[in-house]
């Protein structure tokens, strides 16, 4: 690769190699405030490449590949180079991680404590979760959260936030312009606008908590609150991670572990305002 960039975030090590200098700087100012060991050995390798022998100066065309890779997957424009990038490293923790039980998931930390919400995509997981970094919460994690073994804890991993559409609008009046990456419009997901954790929560991605309440949150619906039993949330944390399997035993007893000691809800909200609302008054009621 003729152009390159070494993160770690959290306990994972990636390195990062494009065939085009665009992705790389973008990653470069996104990712100025994260370790960048140079001669780190790294835990995963990233290639954007060309998707075909013409298709670097040609209407360039970036195929996501690395130490794991879809080989069905769908070429993306160099337009779309930072997403390619971030889709990459997602791609190598989702296929390749087995140190943590890995949960599709968002985090949070508050007085020690951590907050964990997972849920199908468009549920505003992401959105509250970012919400919530900005107003007194630590950002632990917006893509994944990942589960200790042997303690139970959650360990921060906080890449960019990837806002969606009308998101975007909502954390572009809490941040600053500086901690925003630049608008990809018009991919798979439509509208597209990474945000950078705040300082702290990058300054303090190496301290987990021990998780205090799982949220189902769904967007869209007025605000309600409901209990979820144990088998439930257990049969929907198993579909939300994507190492359960392969870890075998000890991803069993972490995960059992997790479902009889955190209490869980699902949530309703109409607006991100009453969802904050809600969030703060279970957390008082039940972390």
């Amino acid at each position: 690769m003729n152009h390159g960039l070494t993160l770690k975030i959290g306990p994972a090590t990636f390195r990062i190699g494009s065939a085009w200098r665009q992705p790389v700087d973008a990653l470069a100012r996104l990712y100025a405030d994260y370790p960048r060991p140079a001669d780190a050995i790294a835990d995963f390798t990233v290639r954007l490449e060309p998707a075909g022998p013409f298709r670097r100066w040609v209407r360039p065309s970036i195929f996501i590949t690395g130490d794991h890779g879809l080989a069905d997957a769908a070429p993306m424009s160099l337009g779309h180079g930072l997403l390619a990038a971030e889709m990459g490293m997602n791609l190598q923790m989702a296929l390749g991680w087995r140190r943590h039980l890995l949960l599709h998931a968002s985090s949070v930390e508050k007085d020690g404590r951590a907050l964990v919400m997972t849920g199908e995509s468009g549920s505003g997981k992401s959105t509250l979760a970012a919400q919530l970094g900005e107003r007194g919460w630590r950002l632990m994690g917006d893509e994944f959260a990942l589960l200790d073994l042997e303690t139970g804890a959650i360990l921060p991993f906080p890449r960019l936030v990837s806002l969606k559409n009308r998101a975007i609008d909502v954390l572009a009046a809490e941040a600053p312009p500086e901690r925003l990456g630049p608008m990809l419009a018009g991919t798979a997901k439509g509208d597209i606008r990474h945000l950078v954790p705040r300082r702290d929560a990058i300054g303090r991605m190496g301290e987990g908590a021990q998780p205090a309440m799982l949220l189902f949150p769904r967007f869209g619906h007025e605000a309600d609150v409901r209990s979820v039993g144990q088998g439930e949330v257990f049969m929907r944390l198993t579909q939300a991670s994507t190492n359960y399997v392969a870890l075998g035993e000890p991803g069993f007893a972490a995960l059992s572990g997790f479902v009889r000691n955190v209490p869980a809800r699902a949530i309703d909200f109409p607006s991100g305002e009453e969802a904050i609302a809600l969030v703060e008054r279970l957390w008082e009621e039940l972390a």
